[in-house]
């Protein structure tokens, strides 16, 4: 019985969107984020001066510290992109899939 109903679902043109979409979001989404944070370690390598250097005269906060703070708010940003997409448009396919799948 289950067998059958994987099939269907393999063959759904729906669940082959949903998949599609899902990972070229995904990687999409991932992709940005290893680019974020890779060019914030070789920063941290490259010019460890510049990021130590104060945001202004006097100040103790440097430009790394702003900058760390950045990428880890735009990770919790994507994060909640891929969590809106994914309640909106990806669960209204995983939807459109379940009915198809379930009709006689």
């Amino acid at each position: 019985m289950n067998d059958t109903i994987y099939q269907r679902i393999e063959n759904n043109a729906h669940f082959r969107e949903l998949v599609e979409k899902r990972q070229r979001f995904a990687a999409i989404l991932s992709l940005v984020v290893l680019v974020i944070y890779v060019s914030f370690i070789l920063l941290i390598a490259f010019a460890p001066g510049w990021l130590g250097t104060p945001v202004s005269a006097g100040s103790s906060i440097t430009r790394g510290i702003p900058i760390g703070v950045g990428v880890i708010v735009i990770s919790f940003i994507l994060t909640g992109v891929y969590v809106w997409r994914a309640n909106g448009e990806f669960d209204r396919l995983n939807k459109a899939v379940l009915q198809e799948v379930k009709a006689p």
